[in-house]
């Protein structure tokens, strides 16, 4: 690597420096990117899978769509005796009909699907 005075430069020089480096620094990062996915998507090649299949969960759009699409869909757990139709996944606020079970002696067992 060339000696390089930067006492002796003008303030012109040294900018234009100063852009080489920058361009230097975004283009090794670039190249180092490239080589590290290019890794990623032959050792994800090698286990049968493409990159896409790994990153995506069942068409979504990344770690968002992952993330939800690892939680459980809300099927119907409990249904109520009296009205079939009317069903409750066992998440969040419970529904007026379950609660009236409840207080009427039953258990969420007895209402189980």
């Amino acid at each position: 690597m060339p000696d390089i005075n930067l006492d002796e430069m003008s303030m012109d020089d040294l900018r234009t420096l100063r852009t080489q480096i920058d361009r230097a620094i975004a283009s090794f990062e670039d190249r180092k990117r490239r080589e590290a996915l290019a890794a990623v998507e032959r050792a994800a090649r090698e286990h049968g899978f493409a990159l896409a299949d790994l990153t995506t969960a069942k068409g979504g759009k990344g770690r968002r769509a992952a993330a939800a699409a690892g939680r459980a869909t809300g099927e119907a757990r409990y249904a109520n005796p009296d009205e079939p139709s009317m069903t409750w996944s066992g998440r969040g606020r419970r529904p007026r009909w379950v609660s009236e079970q409840i207080g009427a002696g039953k258990s969420l067992e007895d209402m189980a699907i």
